[in-house]
């Protein structure tokens, strides 16, 4: 079968079958003549990021419902911005996607470009989100790759490369599969293609639009493919956290850096993160350690953390953060694993704290 007939084959897929996601304008939409707002489309591309359709549609929803606009984002405070991403994960993401909303309601007079070149060029875009920016919402021929689009190809084309050495030859598939014509439909109808059908696993082969020309259905071993080089086992981290909350329900919170992880996000005075942990109590008090530990992986580690305990008054002043009024705060706020350390604590903390 030609490229150009796979390509067909799956746009009419696509176009009964194209999932409903609140960041999309739909096949019956876009020949109706509606647009994809690139706002939207950048949005959406930013915060599904290593991060599920199912985790970001309410937050897609609640930002966009604030900042309607690129221009509302970019005039929007940090810590709000950063308040609504709590939990989100992949903090950097946030600030980047502050500093590109200034970037483009700056310099570009509000208007996304839709050249890739030019697209890269902005804070937090990397290629994947070029392409899928100038595919989706402008409809240029560009080859967008995610994971759903290189598991899709793999198959198709049976490559039996582990990845990530396999990525120049999935891409190169991919490119030639891009039609001229309805190229931002043809990158969703592969990713939606790759999250329903043609699974990790358990491909449902029998339904699929491309089970034709697919050589791995073929062959017998779809399930298998792709190939992925084993990964290092990631390493165990320690550390404490430090949960103050003063007589009058005020909680000592601290700001952390922009820079490293969970960059400008609100969190709890802790120590240091390593293979062994070192005591740093923000203030001199009698703490309490908790029983339990709160347990949270990132990318590249498992961070074990001991959580510790005390009330203290206002004469106490803390060597480091702020105490902030129990009105004011939100545990929705804080990321999720520093949320993790006030649950556990939830239970022993006096009804005059204010959190909910």
């Amino acid at each position: 079968m030609r490229d150009g007939d796979i390509s067909a084959d799956l746009l009419a897929w696509y176009d009964i079958h194209a999932r409903d996601l609140p960041w999309r304008v739909g096949p019956a939409a876009r020949a109706a003549g509606q647009r994809p707002d690139p706002y939207r489309v950048w949005l959406s591309e930013i915060m599904l990021q290593q991060t599920t359709v199912a985790a970001v549609r309410a937050y897609f929803n609640r930002f966009t419902t604030l900042w309607p606009d690129v221009q509302a984002l970019a005039a929007a405070p940090d810590g709000d911005v950063m308040g609504e991403w709590a939990g989100l994960g992949y903090y950097a993401r946030a600030r980047n996607l502050l500093k590109c909303a200034r970037v483009v309601a700056t310099e570009h007079g509000g208007q996304f470009p839709a050249d890739p070149d030019a697209l890269l060029a902005l804070p937090g875009i990397g290629p994947y989100t070029a392409a899928a920016i100038s595919a989706i919402a402008f409809d240029l021929p560009e080859t967008v790759m995610d994971g759903n689009v290189e598991r899709v190809m793999a198959r198709l084309f049976d490559v039996r490369t582990p990845l990530p050495a396999a990525k120049p030859d999935l891409k190169a598939h991919a490119a030639a599969l891009t039609p001229q014509t309805r190229p931002g439909d043809h990158a969703q109808a592969v990713m939606d293609l790759g999250a329903t059908i043609c699974t990790p696993r358990s491909p449902a082969c029998g339904i699929c639009p491309l089970r034709d020309p697919c050589a791995a259905r073929q062959i017998g071993n779809a399930a298998e493919l792709p190939l992925k080089t084993r990964k290092a086992a990631k390493p165990t981290r320690r550390g404490i956290v430090y949960l103050a909350q003063r007589d009058d329900g005020a909680w000592l919170l601290e700001r952390r850096p922009d820079k490293g992880l969970l960059g400008g996000m609100l969190g709890w005075p802790g120590s240091e993160w390593s293979e062994t942990v070192q005591d740093a109590p923000p203030l001199d008090a009698n703490w309490q350690t908790l029983p339990g530990e709160v347990r949270h992986t990132f990318t590249h580690f498992h961070l074990i953390l001991t959580v510790k305990t005390v009330i203290v008054s206002a004469e106490d002043e803390a060597q480091t953060g702020f105490f902030l009024p129990c009105h004011e705060f939100r545990p929705s706020d804080l990321p999720t694993v520093m949320r993790k350390a006030y649950d556990l604590a939830r239970p022993l903390i006096p009804a005059r704290s204010g959190g909910k």
